[in-house]
């Protein structure tokens, strides 16, 4: 799979840097028809972001997955999001070495994000990167160090790491392609690269979200770079990590946020979500993306109802966007909180063709 795969961005890489278009008939580079040119972009840049994180997708279309609008017509699935969902920007995650991990097979490597993100930008869609630094999956749970960093001092990782963004940010810049936000670690209430960079190890998260951010802006000087925290409707993990970054001179733009609304208290979960983007606003003086938001796929009503709430609740506030992280995510691989069912998606986006 790694083999395609480098054979896939290779052919992209060559074929011109100010489109990047590939031309292997594979299930990573199938792209609509109308010419190789990029479509002109669907919505302004700094425009409500009405977002997809779709970073399973190359793996689901390797085994087998298709997906089609309301009507049965079958569609590429950024296509489908864009043309029938409102979808007007792409979340891409990226691992260091997911080669190293059971769980990932190889897949959301710097190749891979590219094929996709080139995908994203022949239909005109804006792209967020989500940088993870690690091997596997980067959460509240688990930051795990990759495996090749492993035993290093700070000093050692911070180049490590500016190294990463930089070969992954040089890539789309070579084929034209330019995100207009950059994550800075995944969910990092409590630092990443444990147990290095820990919130609770001195200054060293700040050192290393300070580096990814140099390195974002060398690259693209315009991008906006995001540090991301889980949990919206919590404001004090909030406080705990921008306050430290506050006070050790943390450079960043942008706050990030997840949120993952239960069926029963949804209401509550938003109106606390708004509470913190409020506040977060006016104690660090940043915008603020959520960044990641699910709920039961099973349930489309409330989950059309919640989108809607806290749509027009977030634009009041002046929220730059919302992404629904892996809509369409199949229930029976392990994740139910996306928001297609059989393949077609739900209501649950419908406010996005209404903005």
């Amino acid at each position: 799979m790694k083999f395609l795969k480098s054979i896939i961005l290779s052919a992209a890489l060559g074929a011109t840097a100010a489109l990047g278009a590939c031309t292997e008939d594979s299930p990573k580079t199938v792209r609509p028809d109308g010419g190789d040119e990029p479509i002109p972009g669907v919505s302004a840049r700094g425009s409500f972001a009405k977002g997809a994180d779709v970073s399973w997708l190359t793996e689901l279309e390797e085994a087998g997955y298709t997906f089609a609008n309301t009507e049965g017509t079958n569609k590429e699935l950024m296509e489908l999001l864009r043309d029938d969902c409102g979808v007007n920007a792409i979340r891409l995650r990226v691992f260091v070495d997911p080669a190293n991990s059971s769980d990932i097979n190889g897949w959301c490597d710097i190749d891979d994000m590219v094929v996709k993100a080139i995908r994203a930008h022949q239909l005109g869609l804006r792209i967020m990167v989500d940088f993870h630094f690690s091997d596997t999956w980067a959460d509240p749970g688990k930051q795990g160090i990759p495996a090749a960093w492993v035993g290093l001092s700070l000093e050692e990782t911070l180049p490590l790491l500016a190294d990463h963004v930089n070969r992954a940010l040089t890539t789309l810049h070579q084929l034209g392609i330019e995100p207009e936000w950059v994550q800075i670690g995944n969910e990092t209430r409590t630092g990443m690269l444990w147990p290095l960079g820990h919130i609770d190890s001195g200054d060293n998260f700040t050192k290393l979200v300070n580096a990814g951010y140099y390195a974002v802006k060398a690259v693209f000087p315009d991008a906006s770079v995001i540090v991301h925290v889980d949990c919206g409707n919590e404001s004090w993990l909030y406080d705990r990590l921008f306050g430290k970054l506050k006070e050790e001179g943390g450079r960043y733009d942008m706050i990030g946020m997840s949120l993952y609304p239960e069926t029963h208290n949804w209401q509550q979960t938003v109106d606390d979500c708004i509470a913190t983007i409020r506040k977060v606003k006016a104690d660090y003086g940043k915008p603020v993306m959520l960044c990641e938001i699910g709920l039961d796929y099973k349930e489309a009503d409330t989950a059309d109802a919640m989108m809607r709430d806290i749509v027009a609740k977030g634009i009041a506030e002046d929220l730059k966007g919302i992404f629904w992280w892996e809509p369409e995510a199949p229930a029976e691989r392990g994740y139910s909180k996306g928001c297609f069912d059989g393949g077609i998606p739900t209501k649950a986006l419908d406010v996005f063709k209404q903005q």
